[in-house]
C-alpha cells in the first residue's frame, strides 16, 4: 500500500468528515459531487478498506476512515508549513508564526510578547490559538502550530515527545488561595501545604493537569487533597473559595488580578511549581519569526520568577 500520492484525496476525506457530505465536501474543496466521490473510492482501492458509512446522513467515517484523516489533517499542516517555508526562503511571503498557549498565558505575558515581535517584525502574520496540556505538544507535533507555550513539573528533557525542544522561560509557583477571613490567612507566617492537609478543597477535573501538580505535592507533603468541588477554570476555583467552599492550591499567574473575597498566600516550603516553556519541532528547520518570538517572550518573562517568590503582603 502506498499513499504517499494520495495527500489530495487524503485532503477530500478530511473535508468529507468535517462538511457530512460528498456534496458539501465538494464545494469546500471547488470540486464536483462525482470528483469527490471518485477521490474517496480510489483510496478505498488503495488501503483495502472502507473510509465512509454510505447511506448515513450526514455521511459517517468507518474506524479506518477515521485514522486515515487523523494522519492526512497531520500530513496536510506539515505540507502546508512547508510551502510557506519554502516561499519565505525565495522571499515571495513574509514571516508567519502559529501560537499555541495555555489560557494563563494568553492572559498574561503572551499578548504583550507578541506586541514586541509585531513592532519588530510589522509584516509578520500571527494565529494565535488556545488550548490545554497536552493538546499543545500533540498538535505542534502534528504540524499545527509553528510554537508552543507549555508547561511541565518534572525534567522537561524526559516530558513529552523527543522531537521537542524546549526553551524554558520561567518557573510559576503555585499559590494557596483561601477564602477572607480564613485562620491562616490572619497568621503572620506563611502556610505550609500540610497547613492545609485537614481542609476541604477546591479541586480539578479528572485528568487535570495542574490539579495532577498540585496533588502530587500534597502526597509528598504526607496526605490526600479532600475534594468536594473540581473546575478547570480558575476564576471559577477562586468564586468557589470567595463563597467558604474550600481552599485550593493553583498557579501563581492565575491570581495575578485574584477575585474579590479571597486572600493568595505563598506556601512556605514545598510549594508547587510548573516550568513554563517555549516548544518547537527539533527539526533543525531554520524559522526565525520563531526565533524571534522566541526571544520576545523571554524579554517579557523575565524577573517573573523572583517577583512570584514575593510574598503579597497580608490584607
Amino acid at each position: 500500500m502506498n499513499l504517499i500520492g494520495s495527500v489530495r484525496a487524503i485532503r477530500v476525506l478530511s473535508e468529507v468528515a468535517a462538511h457530512g457530505s460528498f456534496s458539501a465536501a465538494g464545494a469546500a474543496l471547488g470540486l464536483t459531487q462525482s470528483a469527490v466521490s471518485q477521490h474517496v473510492a480510489a483510496l478505498e482501492r488503495e488501503t483495502g478498506l472502507p473510509l465512509v458509512q454510505r447511506g448515513t446522513r450526514p455521511v459517517e467515517l468507518t474506524d479506518a476512515g477515521h485514522v486515515l484523516t487523523r494522519h492526512g489533517r497531520a500530513l496536510a499542516a506539515r505540507l502546508e508549513a512547508a510551502e510557506h517555508d519554502l516561499a519565505e526562503v525565495a522571499g515571495r511571503r513574509s514571516g508567519r508564526l502559529r501560537l499555541g498557549a495555555f489560557p494563563t498565558a494568553l492572559s498574561s505575558f503572551v499578548p504583550p510578547a507578541l506586541a514586541r515581535l509585531r513592532a519588530e517584525q510589522p509584516a509578520a502574520v500571527f494565529t494565535v490559538v488556545d488550548d490545554h496540556m497536552p493538546g499543545l505538544l500533540t498538535r505542534l507535533v502534528d504540524g499545527e502550530f509553528d510554537l508552543a507555550v507549555v508547561f511541565d513539573h518534572g525534567t522537561p528533557e524526559r516530558i513529552g515527545p523527543e522531537r521537542v525542544r524546549r526553551t524554558h522561560l520561567f518557573d510559576d509557583a503555585f499559590r494557596a488561595v483561601l477564602p477572607a477571613g480564613h485562620r491562616l490567612a490572619r497568621r503572620r507566617a506563611a502556610p505550609t501545604l500540610a497547613d492545609l492537609a485537614d481542609e476541604t478543597w477546591i479541586g480539578g477535573q479528572a485528568g487535570s493537569v495542574w490539579f495532577g501538580i498540585v496533588r502530587d505535592a500534597c502526597r509528598a507533603a504526607g496526605f490526600e487533597p479532600r475534594t468536594a468541588l473540581a473546575s478547570d477554570d480558575y476564576r471559577a476555583v477562586q468564586a468557589f473559595v470567595a463563597a467558604g467552599l474550600g481552599v485550593s492550591v493553583i498557579p501563581g499567574l492565575a491570581v495575578v488580578n485574584p477575585t474579590p473575597g479571597i486572600e493568595v498566600r505563598v506556601l512556605r516550603t514545598a510549594s508547587p511549581v510548573r516550568r513554563i516553556s517555549a516548544a518547537q519541532l527539533d527539526d533543525g528547520v531554520p524559522r526565525p519569526v520563531v526565533q524571534a518570538m522566541i526571544t520576545a517572550l523571554r524579554a517579557t518573562t523575565r524577573g517573573l520568577s523572583q517577583r512570584a517568590r514575593a510574598a503579597p503582603r497580608p490584607a
